[in-house]
């Protein structure tokens, strides 16, 4: 992994000529991504995200925490222990820069002998276990890290929008069995071209019958404009 994420956000922290990172996935064109978007602060994130920073509570744990705004608003601003960890070590010395206190280069899959009370998983985190047959390890581990009383934030969108109709007014999606939320990323920065990386956009009613398959509640908190949710996972 040349960790071309975590080099536009440290090139974007030391002024050192940041440019706009180029994604594209198996369902969507080549598109430009403002890296400046990566640190916004609490009042120009969307709906969604604001409202799960209002609802952490207690230790933090933040996955996938990319610049880390999520984890500085928690600490700065409502003054909460929050453990900030990405598998890039670029994004977490950007967020070492940035004052967060706890910042480590970790893949949440390794972490042991922590508990939290409240775990992060923003900007589509449930993404990152890549595939849908992923996801009972990937929630019981989540559940493994939790206090009791405990409470997974995660958005995510269901993608079933970007299929075309078919004949009878449903979606046309590619029979190759598998599931429709899992795409293939690349990105580029800077002209260099990062290895791709399976990634999935999970449905509410898919991610709530995977919870309960694993003795998690699960409650929908908010419902965006574009086929985005917030979900609360709980034991």
């Amino acid at each position: 992994m040349k960790d071309l994420f975590g080099k536009a956000i440290l090139d974007f922290q030391t002024n050192n000529s940041p440019e706009d990172l180029i994604t594209e996935t198996t369902i969507s064109e080549e598109d430009e991504m403002s890296v400046a978007y990566l640190f916004r602060s609490y009042s120009e994130m969307p709906k969604m995200e604001q409202k799960a920073l209002q609802l952490a509570k207690g230790r933090v744990l933040d996955v996938g925490c990319g610049a880390g705004s999520h984890s500085l608003t928690l600490q700065n601003e409502r003054n909460l222990e929050v453990t900030a960890i990405d598998i890039s070590a670029n994004a977490i010395a950007a967020c070492t820069l940035r004052g967060i206190n706890d910042a480590r280069v970790q893949d949440v899959m390794t972490l042991e002998n922590e508990k939290y009370d409240t775990i992060l998983l923003l900007m589509n985190g449930a993404g990152m276990c890549g595939k849908l047959k992923n996801i009972p390890k990937f929630l019981l581990k989540l559940k493994s890290l939790l206090n009791p009383g405990g409470q997974i934030l995660m958005d995510s969108s269901d993608i079933i929008y970007m299929f075309d109709d078919d004949e009878d007014g449903g979606k046309w999606i590619p029979s190759d069995n598998a599931y429709y939320g899992e795409v293939v990323f690349n990105i580029a920065y800077k002209g260099e071209k990062e290895k791709p990386f399976d990634w999935m956009y999970i449905d509410y009613n898919t991610l709530q019958n995977a919870a309960f398959a694993n003795d998690l509640k699960s409650e929908l908190i908010l419902e965006g404009e574009h086929y985005d949710y917030l979900a609360k996972l709980s034991i």
